[in-house]
């Protein structure tokens, strides 16, 4: 007997789900976290590594790319503490839906608060994704790219399965031709004039205890980075970013490659300049936004998607004399 039809953690015994055609292609773990509302994506991952859950009778890897018709078998989800999957707190959901900057009958478009990551692990109980699922019970919602936690912006979710592949697709076209990403930071020092090209790989490493740190590497991933200088302010330079490629933490190591770090990054910055920042014009966070996305879909509908600079770098950028 096969099951179309999602569920909460920790109810009921096993069951076989049929994946519907408008799940076809969707990653397995993804798909389980659609199917077990609550569940923490490390629950997620461990009963896939356990070999609970199997597809078409087999085990299978949570990157694997599920088929319309695939048979899943998804065993009951316990919960390791008790409430954990519970709900985000008032103040995380009104502060998501007071996020929305634009939204269709395909797409939902936020502009992320600094602070909240993209989605749940690693200790984080609820990200973007869950929140937004919480506040949305009966839509289906998944995200289309990610940000990192410290940086605000804007963030896409599709609410179709079909602007979902479109915008992965886009995402993977070559030098920037799918999707026109454009940001706004704040580099330590005086950049040059005009806009400074920066065409530097990335590897991505780990840490002991496993936080990751990229590096420019020439065994990296193929990496292409645009810095234009908007203004400057107190010794510093206010500019726009474009990206053709999304590495991990791209435009904040591109930009300590170059020698003119975030502001604000306690990572890859200045640990000097981020002391006076603070100081001076009040920057306790990174100074980095997502503020525009531009593309166009299959049916020839062009989105420009925009999110203003969050209030508190504004006003930080605004002390800076």
């Amino acid at each position: 007997m096969t099951d179309n039809s999602p569920g909460p953690a920790g109810g009921g015994g096993v069951r076989l789900v049929r994946v519907p055609d408008d799940r076809d292609g969707q990653r397995l773990d993804n798909f389980l976290l659609g199917l077990l509302k609550g569940a923490p994506r490390s629950i997620i991952y461990k009963v896939v590594r356990s070999g609970q859950v199997r597809v078409n009778g087999g085990r299978a890897k949570a990157e694997r790319k599920l088929e319309a018709g695939d048979e899943v078998r998804v065993p009951p989800v316990r919960l390791e503490v008790p409430g954990e999957a519970g709900t985000p707190s008032k103040g995380l959901l009104a502060a998501m839906d007071a996020s929305i900057v634009f939204e269709d009958a395909r797409l939902l478009a936020i502009s992320k608060p600094s602070g909240i990551a993209s989605h749940g692990g690693s200790g984080i109980s609820f990200g973007v994704i869950e929140t937004l699922r919480a506040l949305r019970p009966n839509q289906s919602l998944e995200l289309v790219h990610r940000l990192d936690r410290d940086t605000s912006g804007l963030m896409v979710l599709s609410k179709k399965r079909s602007a979902l592949t479109q915008l992965q697709a886009l995402l993977r076209e070559d030098h920037g031709a799918g999707i026109r990403k454009r940001y706004l930071t704040l580099l330590a020092g005086r950049m040059p004039d005009g806009t400074m090209s920066v065409d530097a790989p990335l590897h991505v490493g780990l840490r002991q205890g496993g936080e990751r740190h990229v590096q420019v590497n020439p065994q990296g991933k193929v990496s292409l980075s645009h810095f234009g200088v908007l203004e400057r302010r107190g010794g510093q330079s206010y500019c726009e970013v474009r990206i053709e490629t999304g590495r991990t933490h791209q435009i904040r190591v591109h930009a300590q490659h170059i020698g003119h770090p975030v502001a604000g990054d306690d990572k890859y910055g200045d640990v000097e300049v981020n002391k006076r920042m603070r100081e001076q014009i009040g920057l306790r966070r990174l100074f980095l936004h997502a503020a525009s996305l531009e593309f166009t879909l299959d049916d020839g509908e062009a989105y420009v998607l925009n999110a203003p600079l969050a209030d508190d770098l504004r006003e930080a950028l605004d002390r800076l004399r």
